[in-house]
């Protein structure tokens, strides 16, 4: 069987970097997408030959969509896609809060994300082929003047919307939403709290579950 193909974006640490360990191991090759150039030539290092380092930025639709196009060339398609590049604010509310820091948090977990799902899913359609979306708990509840809260509902409706679209030519979209997890995300360490593992791991049950199972949001919530 030939193997299958997962491109992923913010695939240089944390969440990302997990999700492609876990994916090549299950036996999938894996599109690593990402500003830093260094660290997904090192990952890539470390994966083997079921990994294609792709430095861009997401926030840049043509440079996603040659990525993808790159990848598809290198492994003769995409049968997945993760919208994981996002990024959160050290600011404060909505009062306390800066309008430019929210603008550019907001082209990344937004439009980027957006941007992603439009250069993936002519590949996707092609394989009925799986969009997978980094959520959160955040978007779930309500956050005292959370604006980082607020980009991660419009992933969790627009995911909604997504899967909708998708399930018309047998695609399948997931929004896999975590509570917090110990990345880069934080300025210190969080051992208690979900592991990047543990969202890949959620990643790959949604990737492999069997077509008559269309996973459409997972929730997984540190137990401390």
């Amino acid at each position: 069987m030939t193997a299958k193909t997962l491109f992923i974006t913010g695939a240089s640490s944390g969440i990302g970097a997990a999700t492609a360990r876990a994916a090549a191991k299950s036996g999938w090759n894996v599109g690593l997408f990402a500003r830093s150039a260094d660290d997904l030539k090192t990952l890539a290092q470390d994966i083997g030959d079921r990994a294609l380092a792709l430095p861009g930025d997401a926030t840049d639709g043509a440079v996603q969509a040659d990525a993808l196009a790159t990848l598809a060339d290198r492994f003769g398609g995409v049968d997945a896609a993760f919208a994981n590049a996002g990024r959160g604010t050290s600011q404060g509310g909505a009062e306390a809060g800066d309008p430019d820091d929210w603008q550019a948090m907001i082209d990344l977990n937004v439009m980027a994300l957006l941007r992603t799902v439009h250069a993936a899913l002519p590949h996707l359609r092609r394989r009925k082929g799986h969009m997978v979306l980094t959520g959160s708990a955040a978007g779930r509840r309500h956050i005292a003047g959370s604006v980082y809260g607020a980009t991660k509902w419009f992933v969790h409706g627009f995911g909604g919307n997504l899967a909708e679209e998708m399930h018309e030519w047998g695609g399948r979209c997931t929004i896999v939403a975590p509570g917090m997890v110990d990345t880069p995300f934080f300025d210190e360490a969080k051992p208690d709290k979900l592991q990047p593992e543990d969202v890949a791991a959620a990643v790959m049950h949604a990737l492999d579950a069997p077509a008559r199972n269309d996973v459409r949001e997972i929730f997984l919530m540190p137990a401390s």
